[in-house]
C-alpha cells in the first residue's frame, strides 16, 4: 500500500484495512474517525492504490481549502517516496479561478450566467486565448504538457495562466482531464447538472470514481442550501431599478406587481402577531404553496413568459453589469416549479426584507444518485455520529458503517458538566448572563496558558463577553470574518500560548471547526449553552419530515445537528496526542438524559459543580 509515512499507528492501521477492503469490495463506507488518526492519508494510500491497479479516478471532495493543502502534501510525499508518476489537481470553484476583475464580488449564480455570456459574445480575452477557432491554443498546450505527471495547486495554476493570459479554469479542467487524483468542492459531484456537465467536460465516468468526503458532517447541510432558492422584496426592489435601465415599462410594472405580492403576504404577519400567544415566535413566517404563488404570478402575466423574457433581458445586463436581478429572479421561478416532497415553501419576514424560499429538508434527493453511483464512497469525519443518521439522510447504499476509537490517552483529557445556568430562550436575562460570566471567569482563572469559549450566537457572545473580568488578554470573534482576519487574530492568539490568552467565539462561526491549535496553543475550551437550531418553520418542517421518513424527526431534525457542533467546537482542544486539556460543557441541559447520550460512548463526562478544584488538580498533575 502507498503509506507515505514511516510509522501507521494500531487504530490508523485499522482505518486502512476497512478503507482498502471497502473500496476493493465497492462498497460505501460511512466512518466516524476522531481527530489525530491521521484520516486524509489513511483514505487516499489505499485509494491511490487500488486506482492505479484499476485506472480509476480519484475524487477528493472537502469544503475547506486547508484541505486541500494536506491532500497535496499527503500526494507529494507518495509520488516522492515510491517514485510514481500520476497527475492531481486541486479546482476551485469557477468564480475564485476567474482573471476578470470584480467577479469575485458576484454570488455563484450570477456568476455563472455573467461567464456564459461573456464566453458566448467572444468578450472574454482569457477564453479567447485558450481556444482559438473552437480549438486549444499552442500556448494552453505548452502550459498543461508543463504540469504533466505533477501534483498541481490551484495557486499554481492561476499564476501560470495569469502569465499565459489564458483561462485558469479552462485550464484546470484540462489537468483534470488527466488527473488520477481530483481535489475540489462538493458541489462539483453532488449538483446533477454541474456534475454531468464536468464530467463530459472532464471526459470522467461516475462509475470509474472512487470518492472521498471529507468532513463529511458538512455535507447534508451543504447540498440542502444548494438545493435551495430564495426570492427578496430586496432583490425585487433592485431589479425594479435595473429594468428602468435596461427594459421596457412592461418589465418594470411585471416586477412592481410581484413586490406588491410579497407586500400583500407581509401585512398577514402583522394581524397574526396581533393575535399571537404570548411564547409564539414565528408571527413572522408563514408556509407558500407552490400553486397558489403561481397564481399570483399568472394574474400577472403567464408565469413561462416571464421566465422567457427575463431571462432574455438579464443576458444583456450582464453585457454591462456582470450581474442580473432580472435573472437571479427568473432562476428562483424555475426552481419553484421544482417538487413538493423533501422541500418546504416559507415566507418570513427579516426587518424589512420579505423573503420566499424554497428549502430543501431531504439531502438524500441530491446525494443518493452520486454516492451510490460511483465505483466506490468514503464518508469521513471525526464527528460522524450517530452514523446510521448520516447513511440515513445521505441515502446510502452498499453500505458500511464503523466508529473508530479516540487514539488520545484518556488522561489527557478531562471533560466536564457544570449544570449550573442555560442559555435557554425563556431563561435569558441579564442575572442568568452574569452568572454564566462569574461561571467562565472561575474556569479560566484554573486553565494556563490559552482558552477558547464558544457560544451558540454572537449575541450571546456580545451580552456574555461584556460581563466576563478575567486577567487574560481577550480576542473576540466578529461576525464575516475573512480568512486574512481569521487567521490574523488566530496568530495573535497563538503568540499568548505562555501568558494565556482568552478567545470568544461562535460555535458555527469561524474558529469552531477547521483550525489547529496543538500543543500549548490552546488548554481549555468552554461550550456554553446548547447550540440547537431556532424554533423556526424550517426546523419544524425539518423535524416533521424526519420523523415521516424515518421515526426520528426530534433527534435527525434538531438535537444531533447541535451536538454536531459543540463536538466539532470542543475538538479544537486535543489535536494530538501529548495534548492535554479541559473540556467544559457550561448548560444544565448537557446533565439531562436526553441530551447526554448524544456524548461520545468513549468520553468519560464529569458533572460536577465542583469545577475550581478539577481542573486545578487536573493541571497539576
Amino acid at each position: 500500500m502507498l503509506f507515505p509515512h514511516e510509522h501507521i499507528r494500531t487504530v490508523q492501521n485499522d482505518v486502512l484495512e476497512t478503507i482498502d477492503k471497502g473500496i476493493r469490495s465497492k462498497k460505501n463506507l460511512v466512518l466516524h474517525a476522531p481527530t489525530g488518526l491521521g484520516k486524509t492519508v489513511s483514505a487516499l494510500a489505499p485509494a491511490l492504490t487500488y486506482a492505479l491497479e484499476k485506472d480509476l479516478t480519484i475524487f477528493f471532495l472537502t469544503s475547506k481549502h486547508t484541505q486541500h493543502q494536506i491532500a497535496l502534501e499527503t500526494l507529494k510525499k507518495m509520488q516522492e517516496k515510491f517514485n510514481l508518476k500520476f497527475s492531481a489537481v486541486s479546482l476551485l470553484g469557477k468564480k475564485w479561478l476567474c482573471l476578470q476583475p470584480g467577479t469575485q464580488t458576484l454570488t455563484t449564480g450570477m456568476f455563472h450566467e455573467y461567464c456564459r455570456a461573456v464566453v458566448k459574445d467572444e468578450k472574454c480575452e482569457f477564453y479567447n486565448n485558450f481556444k482559438i477557432k473552437g480549438k486549444v491554443s499552442v500556448q494552453a498546450k505548452a502550459l498543461i504538457d508543463g504540469m504533466k505527471h505533477k501534483v498541481v495547486d490551484s495557486k499554481d495554476a492561476i499564476q501560470e495562466s495569469m502569465l499565459a493570459k489564458v483561462c485558469p479554469y479552462e485550464i484546470s479542467l484540462l489537468l483534470a482531464k488527466q488527473a488520477k487524483v481530483i481535489i475540489t468542492d462538493y458541489y462539483y459531484l453532488f449538483h446533477d447538472g454541474i456534475r454531468n456537465s464536468f464530467f463530459k467536460k472532464i471526459d470522467k465516468d461516475l462509475g470509474q470514481c472512487i470518492v472521498i468526503v471529507d468532513e463529511a458532517h458538512n455535507l447534508p447541510k451543504r447540498v440542502k442550501d444548494l438545493a435551495s432558492a430564495t426570492l427578496s422584496s430586496i432583490n425585487l426592489q433592485r431589479a425594479v431599478k435595473e429594468a428602468r435601465q435596461f427594459a421596457s415599462e412592461e418589465t418594470v410594472e411585471i416586477v412592481k406587481e410581484m413586490l406588491n405580492i410579497m407586500n400583500t403576504y407581509a401585512k398577514t404577519f402583522h394581524e397574526k402577531k396581533l393575535n399571537q400567544e404570548k411564547n409564539d415566535v414565528l408571527f413572522n413566517e408563514k408556509y407558500v404553496s407552490k400553486t397558489e404563488f403561481k397564481e399570483k404570478i399568472n394574474a400577472i402575466k403567464d408565469y413561462d413568459e416571464i421566465i422567457a423574457e427575463f431571462t432574455l433581458i438579464a443576458d444583456g445586463v450582464r453585457e454591462v453589469e456582470k450581474q442580473s436581478y432580472l435573472g437571479s429572479i427568473a432562476q428562483f421561478l424555475e426552481q419553484w416549479n421544482g417538487n413538493d416532497e423533501g422541500f418546504a415553501r416559507i415566507l418570513s419576514l427579516k426587518e424589512k426584507n420579505i423573503i420566499l424560499s424554497y428549502r430543501c429538508l431531504d439531502p438524500s434527493i441530491v446525494t443518493a444518485n452520486t454516492i451510490n453511483g460511483a465505483y466506490a464512497t468514503i464518508m469521513m469525519s471525526g464527528t460522524l455520529t450517530p452514523t446510521a443518521m448520516y447513511t440515513a439522510l445521505l441515502g446510502v447504499e452498499r453500505c458500511e458503517e464503523k466508529s473508530f476509537d479516540n487514539p488520545f490517552p484518556a488522561k489527557n483529557r478531562m471533560n466536564i458538566i457544570i449544570p449550573q445556568t442555560t442559555t435557554k430562550f425563556s431563561s435569558r436575562t441579564d442575572d442568568q448572563y452574569q452568572q454564566i460570566a462569574q461561571v467562565i471567569d472561575k474556569v479560566i482563572k484554573h486553565i494556563p496558558g490559552n482558552a477558547a469559549v464558544f457560544f451558540p450566537s454572537y449575541f450571546l457572545k456580545d451580552a456574555i463577553g461584556k460581563r466576563l473580568h478575567n486577567t487574560k488578554t481577550i480576542f473576540s470573534e466578529s461576525s464575516g470574518l475573512s480568512k486574512e482576519e481569521r487567521n490574523e487574530i488566530l496568530e495573535k492568539f497563538k503568540s499568548y500560548k505562555d501568558s494565556g490568552a482568552l478567545l470568544l467565539a461562535v460555535v458555527s462561526g469561524s474558529f469552531g471547526e477547521g483550525i489547529d491549535l496543538p500543543g500549548d496553543y490552546l488548554k481549555g475550551v468552554v461550550i456554553v449553552g446548547l447550540p440547537l437550531q431556532k424554533p423556526d418553520l424550517e426546523t419544524q418542517s425539518l423535524i416533521d419530515y424526519y420523523e415521516k421518513k424515518f421515526g426520528k424527526g426530534w433527534d435527525y431534525g434538531y438535537v444531533f445537528p447541535a451536538f454536531t457542533k459543540t463536538i466539532q467546537s470542543a475538538g479544537r482542544c486535543i489535536r494530538s496526542e501529548t495534548d492535554k486539556g479541559v473540556i467544559v460543557f457550561l448548560d444544565e441541559r448537557y446533565a439531562w438524559p436526553n441530551y447526554s447520550r448524544c456524548f461520545p460512548p468513549d468520553w468519560d463526562m464529569k458533572i460536577t459543580l465542583l469545577y475550581e478544584k478539577m481542573i486545578e488538580g487536573f493541571f497539576k498533575k
